[in-house]
């Protein structure tokens, strides 16, 4: 494995990242603006990727924007937005070819780290207000997008398990935003929201690359100086004990109906028993070969697909399904009953032994992309846990079947969420 450099160095501004490595040819910069979730303010910052994207005091278009991306040798360039346990984070990305490979651009490194900070601290703006036009525009995509996850029927089962779920807890607020917004939000009440995250979020910088320190981190410095007050931090989620199960039942016009479990874990990434918790997941759902992919869907043919996920900064475990409408009880019986054989230790050494494979495989994809890199020591930023992969990896390996055990007895269910056919099924009302 190689060994990556990861340097953090605390600013009044912002935090700093250094991630040196030697795997790639271009170098990634990475912005990330951090606040609690808010159902207040939310719709407006799922809005400001989409208008920011759209041109700045200098490139004024998007034209004029793409025409200096080209200049910068062909960079790529995103904003995207999305919950990271019960904090909202909006992120910049810039992509850009290593200078050691172009003759004549050495200052590539800073002409690009201006491009950035020019859209993150220059949109186009007059008299205190972003271009209404594009403001209108860009509350239509969102809104369309917004629609389009009715018709996304495993995500719209997912997004309500969630609603239901934590109703009274910021994790249930929509990172997509909200349509009963769109009608207050304007031009001058958008840019007050941009400022609101310029200002006072919690903001990471990140810079992965071959690439040495000294003549990088100036550079950075140099650039990024936003003249800021930061004054919201990120926040960690509160564990909470389950009082009973709820069972929600909505029907739609579906064909195949989706049945989706919530359980509390009591468990997320800062905490000791995380590792196994991971190890717990896959052998349950989180993979081909594990229990409830193989006997719910292979061997019962119950469903299309059966999955789980980990919500790591929410101490969630969610189950996923896709069923014939009329086969609610059996399939949510044969996906609870995994959870008891492994609660009783029904499982194989050959079961962990692949499980951990799978997960350690799966990190190890995650740093092979320069994003993975930047998600990987984010969530390590989130969560306050510092580690490097192989000490990862090492505590992965050291997982027992008592401790597969023992944290899978923990995991308790919470909320059943079923999404059924309008004319057919049973009725669990």
């Amino acid at each position: 494995m190689p060994k990556l450099n990861h340097q953090q160095f605390e600013k009044n501004e912002y935090n700093l990242h250094l991630i040196q490595t030697k795997k790639f040819k271009t170098n990634t910069v990475a912005l990330k603006f951090a606040r609690p979730l808010d159902r207040d303010n939310i719709t407006e910052r799922a809005l400001l990727p989409f208008v920011l994207q759209k041109g700045t005091k200098q490139y004024p278009s998007e034209k004029a924007l793409r025409l200096r991306l080209d200049e910068l040798y062909g960079a790529k360039f995103s904003i995207n937005s999305g919950k990271k346990g019960e904090n909202h984070v909006i992120t910049f990305v810039l992509d850009f070819a290593n200078e050691k490979f172009i003759p004549n651009a050495n200052q590539l490194i800073k002409e690009c780290l201006q491009f950035l900070y020019e859209v993150a601290a220059n949109p186009k703006v007059e008299q205190n207000e972003f271009d209404s036009k594009i403001v209108a525009k860009e509350k239509e995509t969102l809104t369309n997008k917004i629609k389009s996850i009715v018709d996304e029927k495993m995500q719209f089962a997912n997004m309500r398990l969630i609603d239901e779920m934590c109703q009274d807890e910021k994790y249930s607020v929509h990172a997509h935003g909200y349509l009963d917004d769109m009608d207050q939000i304007n031009a001058s009440t958008l840019y007050k929201t941009y400022q609101q995250m310029i200002n006072e979020d919690a903001l990471d910088v990140f810079f992965v690359g071959d690439f040495e320190e000294e003549e990088v981190k100036p550079v950075i410095e140099s650039v990024f100086n936003f003249n800021r007050e930061p004054s919201t931090k990120v926040i960690q989620s509160e564990h909470k004990k389950v009082e009973q199960v709820n069972e929600i039942t909505e029907k739609q016009k579906v064909q195949q109906a989706k049945l989706h479990l919530g359980y509390r874990t009591g468990i997320t990434y800062r905490d000791s028993d995380y590792r196994t918790l991971q190890v717990f997941n896959g052998v349950f759902g989180a993979f081909p070969h594990s229990k409830l992919f193989l006997n719910v869907r292979e061997k019962h043919s119950l469903a299309y697909y059966a999955a789980s996920r980990l919500e790591s900064n929410k101490g969630l475990m969610l189950v996923f399904s896709g069923i014939a409408p009329d086969k609610f009880d059996q399939a949510k019986e044969i996906i609870i009953q995994q959870h008891e054989d492994i609660k009783s230790g029904q499982i194989s050494e050959d079961e962990i032994d692949q499980t951990k494979k799978a997960i350690t495989h799966q990190l190890k994809e995650t740093i092979d992309r320069a994003g993975g890199m930047v998600e990987y020591y984010y969530q390590q930023v989130v969560s306050g846990q510092f580690n490097d992969m192989d000490h990862v990896l090492n505590e992965i390996d050291q997982v027992t079947k008592e401790d597969i055990v023992r944290v899978a007895n923990q995991v308790e269910l919470d909320t059943v969420y079923f999404l059924t056919a309008e004319d057919g099924g049973e009725s669990h009302e």
